[in-house]
């Protein structure tokens, strides 16, 4: 398995080399040169697999066979909180959330960020190799990568968040890891200022070359494929390849939802793909009428989605140009240029074709918190609420396909918002329980490169003469 950059300036690599690239040189991101595609009768023959292994086979098929991928992945979940490692929650009749949030650190990055730690490790281990990790987070990538990156021997990791626009269980649980390796950064600025500081250092050759960087945030191909697999367990067990499925997805970067249609793409019939978005509502306002234009981020009560800028659509629009290297680059320069991207009738229309956009304000994700805990008993955090009443408002016609809702975090790290639905305030679980009383380490800078670049550096090279 070799991969390309959606922008067609790069060399093909193949899967060990893209984890530790993260971003293509050419500024673009890395896909599969082809795709993989099973028949019916070899996803019949996973079913009923334990998580590890058929994640295990599935990540094989994009390469990471070379590495001892089952070992890997039995070892990255052996700690979720639940035996099923991402198990299955019926809402009603038809919506069954798909519960991502049973890691360490209490939501869906765990699942991919867990085995991606593991990763790092044996690869660099085997080339005798050390690499700054940086990385930007609205709230929950930030936590999932320090979690999977702290103390090991070979990896610096850096994480810019926005300044006052996580929730505090989200900072603390970034900044209250005091491992040698990890250093924590507020920006002042939106997570979309975070995340094209991330891009800068990478497009800045001779640091990024200095500080040999890489990248966990969802730019980075392994993550998308480490969360394949959740997505091919939900649709088995509700009966694929046999019986379709629709999926809402709660969006922010697009990296999530693009892993359900990379499982389409290999074969699952996954009927529908339903992006949901708070007031931060491009990806809706696209698919609704071909509006990919950027304003300004507003903070809301779901973090994880206060974004405009999608890196992972250009995924998509890669496939959506049926792989046009040179429109796509052409189309990420007017977007970065001009606050507005140029995406073709023909495109967008293959686009809706699979993909419905809703958004939700912060009323009615109150709303939907309160209703899902009347009526099913269920606790969820805002993004999920965003979730489930996407999934009800754009379900399929058809009432036999059911609906999986990625149940993106735990309602304990958004107590308040949940407190305010319900009345009841979730309690973390035990391993957290001192969270609050926990040291915070982390420092706050403006928006400004040159400043990040010389904060990354003094952290990479803290222990030189």
């Amino acid at each position: 398995m070799r991969y390309v950059s959606t922008r067609g300036q790069a060399a093909p690599r193949d899967f060990e080399s893209v984890l530790l690239a993260g971003l293509a040189e050419d500024g673009g991101l890395f896909v599969p040169e082809t795709w993989p595609e099973l028949g019916a009768a070899e996803w019949r023959a996973m079913r009923g697999l334990p998580y590890p292994v058929l994640a295990a086979r599935i990540l094989a098929l994009f390469g990471a066979g070379a590495m001892p991928i089952e070992a890997m992945c039995r070892d990255a979940y052996a700690g979720f909180g639940h035996p099923a490692v991402a198990p299955l929650v019926q809402l009603d009749t038809r919506v069954f959330a798909l519960e991502l949030f049973h890691g360490p650190t209490l939501a869906f990055k765990d699942m991919a960020l867990q085995l991606l730690g593991r990763m790092f490790d044996h690869v660099l281990a085997k080339r005798g190799e050390r690499v700054t990790i940086v990385g930007a987070t609205s709230g929950d990538t930030g936590s999932a990568a320090i979690e999977a990156c702290r103390d090991r021997a070979a990896v610096d990791i850096v994480i810019l968040h926005p300044e006052n626009r996580t929730s505090e269980v989200q900072r603390r649980q970034m900044t209250t890891v005091l491992s040698p390796n990890v250093k924590n950064i507020a920006v002042r600025g939106d997570f979309d200022a975070c995340q094209d500081l991330v891009k800068a250092m990478f497009n800045d050759a001779p640091f990024r070359a200095e500080m040999n960087l890489s990248a966990v945030n969802s730019i980075n191909w392994a993550r998308i494929a480490a969360q394949i697999p959740y997505y091919a367990a939900a649709a088995l067990t509700l009966g694929a390849p046999d019986r379709e499925v629709a999926v809402a997805v709660p969006t922010g970067n697009f990296g999530n939802v693009l892993a359900a249609w990379a499982a389409r793409r290999m074969g699952l019939p996954i009927a529908r793909f339903v992006v949901a978005s708070n007031r931060n509502d491009i990806l809706a306002r696209f698919l609704a009428a071909n509006d990919m234009s950027t304003r300004p981020v507003e903070p809301s009560l779901s973090p994880s989605m206060d974004i405009q800028v999608s890196s992972n659509f250009e995924r998509l629009l890669f496939e959506l140009l049926e792989r046009d290297a040179e429109a796509t680059a052409e189309a990420m320069r007017r977007f970065r240029a001009e606050g507005r991207m140029p995406v073709p009738d023909a495109a967008w229309r293959r686009a809706t074709a699979l993909f419905r956009g809703f958004a939700l304000d912060d009323a009615g994700t109150i709303a939907e918190i309160a209703r899902l805990h009347r009526e099913a008993g269920y606790l969820a955090d805002p993004h999920t609420a965003v979730g489930t009443a996407a999934a009800r408002a754009l379900a399929p016609e058809d009432a036999a396909i059911p609906v999986v809702v990625a149940a993106t975090a735990h309602p304990a790290k958004f107590p308040d918002a949940v407190e305010r639905a319900t009345g009841l305030r979730p309690p973390l679980p035990a391993r957290l329980s001192d969270l609050y009383e926990r040291e915070e380490r982390y420092g706050v800078l403006p928006n400004d490169l040159a400043a990040i670049e010389a904060a990354v550096r003094a952290h990479a090279h803290r222990n030189a003469a």
